[in-house]
């Protein structure tokens, strides 16, 4: 097969695009391609979060997202210094609001400790030294996390890659994926490309086009919407920084926190409820397809099954200002309904298992150099949700290796 690339990206969000760069920085002159099927890049997780560098104090020790996301954070940071991008090192309170959140904070510490991130003990009166106005018995202030601009950083990374000779195309859907024994042809709308190893980074889709390409993913993209509020101008001045509560440790979501970002708006959020489309940033859009597929998946009524409680409230918060008042006053007292007006929702591809178990860590799948009979010419990132644009850096590079160590052994 004649090659139009060595390596085609599929997604152009930060993922995409961070592996994309790592495979032009790793090898110069490597033919390399990224499709995305928007006409902007970094359309929907990339450019609908609430900005934050988590510092990976949430995440199970030698995970994954524990080495990627403090690993991430650092590089990160580096990155905006060095590319004059916004950003700010702010640290952040996790706040208890009730005394029996105290075993939860403490066991928040603890991991914390044993991945090697600062974590500072505050008494509720300490709280006040760095949020006047938030309410709690006691907190733990987390000082390398911050704030950026996400979207700014993937078009940085989509600069870079183009100026060492990726072709970045917009507008370009898979249709189709054919993958032979001497390589892989991808049937787009504006026609066929053809590549020696095709990587995955399609986000809300990624589970479909493993099984385009003819893998098995063993899991399902179920969508769950955030959705934000943020403060009016006059009351930005009720935060500082960076506030969460104590997360509920059997569920994916941390809960509604505030968040003042890099151009000094305060969002608030998000709940998390089930999207009635991959691409549903509001309760009017539906795709038929995209409901049956969740609804027609037994990991998605297990699920419901083991978390029905937990999601009753989100949906009662979606549903009810009052309700998500509510919940926002237990941290920040003096906020009224009147002080939030809604912000844009973003969609989280969470991947569930057909047990209906979350995943809980980053996921890849496909060509793996450390399991000989793997899959050839493909490579798969199948679960990659928050940190994941903190970790875009170190995830790209893991990625780019897979892809090469495909490309060295003939796809």
């Amino acid at each position: 097969m004649a090659y139009d690339y060595d390596v085609l990206v599929v997604g152009g969000g930060i993922v995409g695009l961070s592996t994309a760069l790592a495979l032009t920085n790793a090898r110069p002159g490597l033919r390399v391609g990224v499709l995305e099927k928007e006409r902007s890049l970094a359309s929907h997780q990339t450019g609908r979060n609430s900005g934050v560098i988590h510092s990976g104090v949430y995440y199970r020790p030698g995970s994954l997202k524990a080495r990627y996301a403090t690993e991430g954070a650092a590089s990160m940071v580096a990155f905006c210094r060095e590319y004059g991008l916004p950003y700010e090192v702010t640290g952040k309170l996790i706040v208890a609001t009730r005394r029996e959140e105290l075993p939860g904070l403490a066991a928040l510490a603890l991991r914390g400790r044993r991945n090697e991130i600062p974590v500072e003990e505050l008494t509720a009166a300490r709280i006040a030294d760095y949020e006047p106005e938030v309410a709690g018995v006691a907190a733990l202030r987390i000082g390398s996390t911050g704030i950026c601009d996400f979207a700014a950083v993937a078009r940085t990374y989509a600069e870079l890659a183009r100026d060492k000779g990726a072709a970045l195309h917009t507008g370009s859907e898979v249709r189709a994926v054919d993958r032979r024994a001497d390589g892989v042809t991808v049937q787009t709308a504006a026609g066929e490309l053809r590549c020696s190893v095709l990587v995955n980074c399609a986000g809300l889709h990624s589970d479909r086009l493993a099984r385009m390409a003819g893998d098995d993913p063993g899991v399902r993209i179920v969508p769950f919407r955030g959705e934000y509020y943020e403060l009016v101008p006059a009351r930005r001045g009720l935060v500082r920084g960076l506030v969460y509560p104590v997360p509920n440790p059997a569920f994916p979501f941390l809960g509604v926190h505030l968040t003042r970002g890099v151009h000094q708006d305060v969002h608030v959020g998000p709940n998390a409820v089930p999207a009635l489309a991959r691409e549903g940033y509001d309760w009017r859009t539906v795709r038929p397809r995209d409901l049956a597929e969740t609804l027609c998946f037994p990991g998605t009524w297990q699920l419901a099954r083991r978390h029905w409680r937990y999601e009753c409230g989100e949906l009662h918060r979606s549903l009810s200002k009052r309700a998500f008042t509510a919940a926002v006053q237990r941290l920040l007292p003096a906020v009224t309904a009147d002080d939030l007006v809604p912000a844009t929702a973003g969609v989280r591809a969470q991947a569930v298992g057909k047990d209906g178990s979350l995943l809980d860590d980053f996921a890849f799948a496909g060509f793996d150099p450390a399991e000989p009979g793997s899959t050839r010419r493909l490579v798969h990132v199948l679960n990659a949700p928050s940190p994941a644009a903190t970790a875009s850096l170190p995830i790209g590079r893991e990625v780019a290796r897979r892809a090469l160590a495909a490309l060295a052994a003939g796809g």
